[in-house]
């Protein structure tokens, strides 16, 4: 799905914001809140107001998780396990918001990159992206 040069160009984007993984990861989730309101169910116990520390601090996860993964895509499903099992047996998201949130995420990214985020660099991510939905959603099936 993705060349050796899409690889080692996500995982240089994703080390690049990862200093930055608050900001971009709690754009991120503001963006899927805002667009597709029944998302905001999944967090009814949390301040999800723009950057709160609520915000701040899951988009710092989401962000960080998803350098991890990154760095070697090869071992994605080993690498997101255990946020599979969470998300699927405890958490019971919807795997469709995997989808919403990777769009999101491709627009922030875009407002926080600029014209650092290429059409190539633009069109890997996006597809890194929607292998990272879809190896969330594997545990549905």
């Amino acid at each position: 799905m993705l060349s050796k040069k899409e690889k080692k160009l996500i995982a240089e984007i994703w080390e690049k914001v990862t200093p930055v993984a608050e900001d971009i990861g709690s754009d991120a989730l503001l963006r899927m809140f805002t667009t597709f309101p029944g998302t905001k169910t999944y967090f009814s116990h949390l301040d999800i107001s723009p950057r709160s520390p609520h915000m701040l601090s899951h988009g710092k996860k989401i962000v960080l998780a998803i350098a991890e993964g990154a760095k070697d895509i090869s071992q994605l499903t080993v690498t997101l396990a255990p946020l599979q099992t969470l998300h699927a047996y405890l958490l019971r998201i919807d795997p469709s918001n995997f989808k919403l949130f990777s769009h999101c995420m491709l627009v922030a990214l875009a407002c926080h990159m600029g014209d650092d985020l290429t059409d190539v660099a633009h069109a890997a991510i996006d597809k890194y992206l929607s292998a990272f939905s879809a190896v969330l959603a594997e545990k549905y099936r």
